[in-house]
C-alpha cells in the first residue's frame, strides 16, 4: 500500500504578484524550489493564511533570488499581493520508503529569502 505524505513545504512566503490573465500556475523563486526539492510543473497545494483559501496548481520556475511568488490564472482570484501563503507538495510513499522519511521544510524572511531548511524529526507513525 502507498500513502500520501508531505514531501516539502515553503512556510509563510509572501505573495509578490497576481496575474489573472495568465494560463495558470504559481511562479516561485528558483532557489526556493531547489531548496524544497519541488520541480517545475509539479503539483502543489497553496494555503492562504490571510483568507483561508486552499487550492491546487502547479509550479513554474522564477528567477533565482528574486523572491517572486506569483499566483496566476484563475487562482489569482484567491490571493492578493501581500498575502502570506504556505506552499506544500506531497508524494506517495510505500511502507518501506517511510523508513527514514522526512519532509523538507523551508522557511523564509519577509522578502522570501531562504533562511532555514529543516526536516521532520522521525518517521510518521503508521498506527
Amino acid at each position: 500500500m502507498k500513502r500520501i505524505f508531505l514531501s516539502a513545504k515553503l512556510h509563510k512566503v509572501t505573495t509578490t504578484a497576481v496575474e489573472l490573465d495568465y494560463e495558470g500556475s504559481c511562479e516561485i523563486d528558483g532557489v526556493l524550489l531547489d531548496a524544497a526539492g519541488i520541480g517545475a510543473f509539479e503539483q502543489i497545494q497553496i494555503y492562504n493564511i490571510n483568507n483561508g483559501n486552499r487550492f491546487t496548481t502547479y509550479t513554474i520556475i522564477g528567477k533565482d533570488n528574486s523572491g517572486i511568488i506569483s499566483v496566476n490564472g484563475a487562482a489569482a482570484r484567491k490571493v492578493n499581493v501581500g498575502d502570506v501563503l504556505i506552499i506544500a507538495a506531497y508524494a506517495m510513499y510505500s511502507e518501506e520508503e517511510l523508513d527514514g522519511y522526512a519532509p523538507r521544510l523551508c522557511y523564509v524572511n519577509n522578502q522570501n529569502i531562504l533562511t532555514k531548511i529543516s526536516t521532520g524529526s522521525k518517521t510518521p507513525s503508521l498506527y
